[in-house]
């Protein structure tokens, strides 16, 4: 490929669109435990208590009218980002998907089921 195309050598990929990448050996792993970082950070989440299981998928969510709302804006970012995230956690792609459905009204009980 260096016959066609103008290439440098800049050492070993480390960090690529939030993957942050590791090579030992034969094996490659992909993390994104620094992006994980930056979005608690992000949406002031950074105190909050970490669950080693993601949402059982016997939770039931509704419309919940009769609560507070959640602002629609950065209920949609937390999902976006979420559903990114996703990438190299598929274990929280039921939950990510649960909640996603109430993007348009979005309540305070939807931020905080677990």
């Amino acid at each position: 490929m260096s016959h066609e195309f103008e290439m440098s050598l800049m050492g070993e990929l480390t960090f690529f669109l939030r993957l942050q990448i590791k090579q030992l050996g034969n094996d490659i792993f992909l993390s994104q435990s620094k992006y994980i970082l930056e979005l608690l950070k992000r949406f002031n989440m950074d105190g909050s208590k970490a669950i080693n299981t993601p949402m059982s998928t016997s939770t039931k969510l509704d419309l919940d009218e009769s609560r507070e709302n959640f602002d629609q804006k950065t209920y949609r970012g937390m999902i976006g980002s979420l559903l990114y995230l996703s990438a190299t956690r598929p274990d929280i792609m039921f939950s990510v998907g649960l909640c996603a459905r109430f993007q348009v009204d979005p309540k305070l009980s939807h931020l905080k089921v677990h």
